[in-house]
C-alpha cells in the first residue's frame, strides 16, 4: 500500500481537489493501459492527500491488472477503510475476488455495493455478480443478477451477451438465439458473440448459419 504525508490529519479542500484531479488523470491513463504514468499520477494524489480513498481504488485496479495480488488487495482494503460506502471500490474488489476464485467473498462485496442507495451504477455490480455466480456454478443466481442488471440497463450489449451465453449453457437455445440477435442490434460482433453463434447454430442444426458465423469469426478475429 502506498504511503503519504500528514497521516491522520484531515485534508483541506484544496488538497482534496488536487488529489481528485490526479486520481482522475490516473484513471484515464489506466483505461488506456498506461500503467506506469497512472501510478505516477496516483503517487501525486496520495502525496497531497493520503486519505483520498478513490486513489487507492485505482491503485487496486492497476495492481490487479499487473497480477500483483497482495498490493491489489491491500489497496482495495485501504480504500474501504477510508469509506465503507464506496460502492465503486466494492464492485472492483468483488470482481478481483471472483477472478481469484474467491466467489463467495466477491459476491458479498457486490451485495454490499448494492446496499448503498446512492450508488450511481448498480447495474454494473449486478452484472458482475451474475458473472461471478456463473463462474461459481450457481446458474440460477447468475441469471437472477444478469436479468436485474438488464432491467436497469436494457441496451447494455455486454450484459445481453452474458445472458445469452448463460442461456446457452442452460440449454435454452431459443432464448440464447433471441438475445444474440439483440446483441447484434446493439453492437458490432465480438469474438465472444461470434463463437457463441457458431456453437448455438451447431446445436440448432443450422449448418448455413453456423458457417456464416464461422466465416465472420475467421475474417474479423484471425
Amino acid at each position: 500500500m502506498q504511503g503519504g504525508v500528514s497521516a491522520g490529519s484531515e485534508p483541506d479542500s484544496d488538497s482534496r481537489q488536487r488529489a481528485s484531479a490526479f486520481t482522475d488523470l490516473a484513471a484515464a491513463y489506466f483505461s488506456r493501459g498506461q500503467y506506469k504514468v497512472a501510478l505516477d499520477e496516483l503517487r501525486k494524489a496520495i502525496t497531497v492527500d493520503n486519505r483520498f480513498g478513490p486513489a487507492y481504488n485505482i491503485y487496486g485496479l492497476i495492481y490487479m491488472e499487473l497480477a500483483e495480488d497482495k498490493l491489489a488487495e491491500e489497496n482495495f482494503r485501504r480504500a474501504l477503510e477510508l469509506d465503507r460506502n464506496d460502492s465503486e471500490t466494492r464492485n472492483n474488489y468483488g470482481w478481483y475476488l471472483c477472478t481469484r476464485g474467491r466467489y463467495d467473498e466477491g459476491l458479498e462485496q457486490f451485495t454490499a455495493a448494492l446496499r448503498n442507495p446512492l450508488y450511481a451504477r448498480p447495474e454494473l455490480a449486478m452484472a458482475n455478480a451474475g458473472q461471478c455466480a456463473e463462474m461459481k456454478g450457481d446458474l440460477a443466481l447468475a441469471e437472477a443478477n444478469l436479468a436485474k442488471s438488464l432491467k436497469l440497463q436494457p441496451d447494455n450489449p455486454n450484459t445481453v451477451l452474458k445472458l445469452a451465453g448463460l442461456h446457452f449453457r442452460q440449454g435454452r437455445l431459443a432464448e440464447a438465439q433471441r438475445l444474440l440477435a439483440r446483441h447484434a442490434e446493439l453492437a458490432p460482433p465480438t469474438a465472444e458473440s461470434l463463437w457463441l453463434g457458431v456453437r448455438l447454430e451447431r446445436k440448432l442444426g443450422d449448418r448455413a448459419q453456423e458457417a456464416a458465423y464461422g466465416l465472420q469469426l475467421r475474417k474479423r478475429f484471425p
